[in-house]
């Protein structure tokens, strides 16, 4: 009977591991739809960035009763993979409690600090729960979470309980049964554990059959709900939890708020106002770097901005600070990142089902982010400043702009007066050139 429990066990593992590896090598195809941007310089800062952001975690401590909050559950999901690791190979060698004869004394430290955690994780989330369903926090009823999201941040909470309520449940009948000298339970001496003990009450009344069925239970239940979790991770905004490690690796390390400039305009720019270094001839065309101007849909867009996409937390407080969004203005950072990603997601299953794009007549640009969201950033940089994960919004927000000016001349009036102005006058007020120093004339 081991034996069919061991080969289920490994099929069950392999099968969730495949789905997972199939759903993360869509997602990274995805990725890599987008422009390709380099990212190979200071390696160093990089890393540090990893630890400071990613495993840190340093820009949620601005508030620090929520950034510890999340550190323990956090760390809940780091840390107790460790026992997770115990009870896969477990699940593989036909073995129980297999790490306790090597580690001896630090086994039960070890299994009793992983019930601190559990419990904090509980509490936590019971707490997180409340804050997004009774005290309703404003960025966590804002409409860009109607429908999918909201529930989303939900189910994962609630299955954080149960993995860790079957966490508890599964050593407090080990010890019980342990306690009892029944079956194998009496070759893996334990003693009891710092919160599982106290529910041993709850199972006094049970046999040591259905206590033994009981402790499976919990044990399968447990480690195919890990399973399970793993597989919903990629069509979850719990993706970060992976994400936010490259993520911090590729994040921008220029001075924040820095536009990158276009080098054709910059060109332009510079014959303009100094016509002896113009060429003589044009420039053949197919030499040219630029090919169009801004993005359009999530192929003009960089690879780095299609994995913000992916990496987005949904936490809100990109849109919470955007001053666009405070004073009622349509844009939300928030959700121009999230657009993007269900714009990325559809041509993913646009090239699935066809094994290459096929035009669907939408663009990223206007059949999912309108030109009114686009045209209320003020370009502050705040959401940038507030993400937790390095996500720029602002950068697909500039490049969806300069599309939508530079080859739709799609602006309000006022904004064609300002750049006629400053084509013709070098500045956005229509005086020339020559004439700009006469306010100082009598002085």
């Amino acid at each position: 009977m081991q034996i069919i429990f061991q080969i289920f066990f490994i099929a069950v593992a392999a099968f969730a591991t495949w789905l997972f590896g199939k759903k993360i090598k869509g997602i990274r195809s995805n990725i890599l739809l987008g422009r390709d941007e380099d990212f190979s310089d200071h390696r160093g800062k990089r890393w540090r960035n990893v630890l400071l952001l990613a495993f840190g975690q340093k820009k949620m401590f601005r508030n620090p009763l929520v950034a510890f909050m999340h550190f323990v559950i956090y760390a809940g999901f780091i840390i107790i993979n460790i026992e997770v690791l115990e009870i896969f190979l477990d699940g593989i060698l036909g073995t129980h409690r297999l790490f306790l004869e090597p580690l001896g004394l630090f086994y039960s430290w070890l299994i009793n600090s992983f019930e601190f955690l559990a419990l904090g994780v509980i509490a936590v989330c019971v707490i997180f729960l409340a804050r997004r369903n009774i005290l309703k926090l404003k960025r966590f009823i804002s409409k860009d979470l109607d429908g999918w999201p909201r529930s989303d941040a939900n189910y994962i909470l609630v299955s954080e309980i149960i993995l860790m309520c079957l966490f508890l449940t599964m050593n407090a009948t080990d010890t019980l049964l342990q306690q009892r000298d029944y079956s194998h339970y009496t070759e893996h001496n334990t003693g009891n554990f710092a919160f599982s003990s106290f529910l041993h009450p709850l199972f006094n009344n049970m046999s040591n059959a259905n206590l033994s069925t009981l402790e499976r239970v919990a044990w399968w239940l447990h480690i195919t709900g890990i399973f399970a979790f793993l597989n919903y991770l990629p069509y979850s905004k719990h993706l970060h939890i992976i994400f936010a490690f490259p993520n911090a690796y590729y994040a921008r390390l220029e001075v924040p708020g820095k536009m990158k400039n276009m080098p054709d305009i910059q060109r332009e720019v510079l014959y303009a106002m100094q016509p002896e270094t113009a060429p003589l001839q044009n420039v053949d065309s197919a030499n040219e770097s630029q090919k169009k101007f801004g993005a359009r849909d999530v192929f003009d867009l960089s690879w780095r901005n299609l994995l913000d996409a992916y990496s987005c937390t949904e936490c809100g407080r990109c849109t919470a600070a955007c001053p666009a969004n405070i004073t009622g203005k349509l844009l939300s950072p928030r959700l121009i990142v999230m657009k993007t990603r269900d714009r990325l997601e559809d041509v993913g299953r646009n090239i699935n089902a066809h094994k290459e794009f096929k035009d669907d007549g939408k663009y990223l640009l206007h059949n999912y982010i309108t030109a009114e969201e686009l045209r209320a950033c003020t370009t502050c940089n705040a959401c940038v400043e507030e993400c937790p994960v390095s996500i720029s919004p602002l950068d697909i927000i500039l490049q969806l702009r300069r599309y939508l000016i530079m080859e739709e001349s799609n602006a309000p009036q006022e904004w064609n007066s300002m750049f006629s102005n400053t084509e013709n006058n070098f500045a956005p007020w229509k005086f020339s050139p020559d004439e700009r120093d006469k306010w100082a004339e009598g002085i």
